[in-house]
């Protein structure tokens, strides 16, 4: 055994590090991937923005994920909470840091965009989720008529708990005792890239409470659709867990 490994079994990281490392996370996951696609989506395409998420969350598994266990997303911390890994009120905290860490982010990717003599806030947008008109892939006419309305809100809503248990399962499973663990934040961050390239054209992809409240105070119409992208993330976590707990048989409690 290492001596830095003697010294994290004697020294538990404290409730206050894990608080400021999902803050922190989440920011950084917010600002780099939805900046992404808010500064360089059009040269980029579905592809960089999808490989921006899934390669910022991997990154963010191997260097938080040893202090907070990486959540930076309500519906993986609800997962976890229904498995008996972190108590109530801890759950409560992540989310509360979560989305605070994701709002700031937001704010900044904003106050960059907002600096550029062509973004428009209206026409661009800050990468918010959306269905109907507010789908991205709804096309507009001359001064800006909706001219095809995009996926609709039944799309919206199976894609988002479809995808976000696929996320939630793939999180819990790839961190179980019977799974590689040292390949984890490998086979998560794929995943979040898999899924954006699956539900980027219907909705944006939310699949994360925390980077839909990030960003849709600062796109018209987001506000009045954004209950959909808290709601079914979080039943979809909800179902990633029992199917989790169902395929492998048992679960592992954390000592809060």
């Amino acid at each position: 055994m290492s001596t830095a490994q003697e010294v994290a079994e004697k020294e538990p990281i404290s409730d206050l590090k894990k608080y400021l490392a999902e803050g922190i996370g989440t920011f950084v996951l917010v600002f780099a991937a939805v900046g992404t696609a808010v500064f360089s989506g059009s040269g980029v395409g579905q592809l960089g923005i999808a490989l921006a998420f899934g390669l910022t969350l991997m990154f963010l598994v191997y260097s938080i994920g040893p202090i907070s266990g990486c959540h930076v997303n309500p519906a993986v911390t609800l997962g976890h909470f229904i498995l008996g890994r972190i108590s109530a009120v801890k759950a409560g905290i992540y989310v509360a840091v979560q989305v605070i860490g994701g709002l700031a982010a937001g704010l900044a990717v904003y106050a960059i965009a907002q600096s550029l003599p062509s973004y428009n806030r209206t026409e661009n947008g800050l990468a918010a989720n959306g269905w109907g008109a507010h789908s991205p892939s709804a096309e507009s006419g001359p001064l800006g008529r909706l001219v095809e309305s995009g996926y609709g809100i039944g799309a919206a809503m199976t894609v988002e708990i479809l995808l976000t248990a696929l996320l939630v399962f793939v999180v819990l499973a790839s961190t179980d005792q019977l799974s590689d663990v040292p390949l984890a934040g490998v086979s998560i961050g794929f995943t979040l890239a898999v899924i954006h390239l699956i539900s980027i054209p219907i909705d944006n992809t939310s699949v994360n409470p925390a980077r839909s409240i990030a960003v849709a105070p600062y796109q018209p119409g987001a506000m009045g659709q954004l209950w959909l992208f808290i709601v079914f993330p979080l039943i979809g976590g909800a179902l990633g867990a029992v199917v989790y707990r169902a395929l492998f048989g048992r679960y592992n409690r954390l000592n809060d």
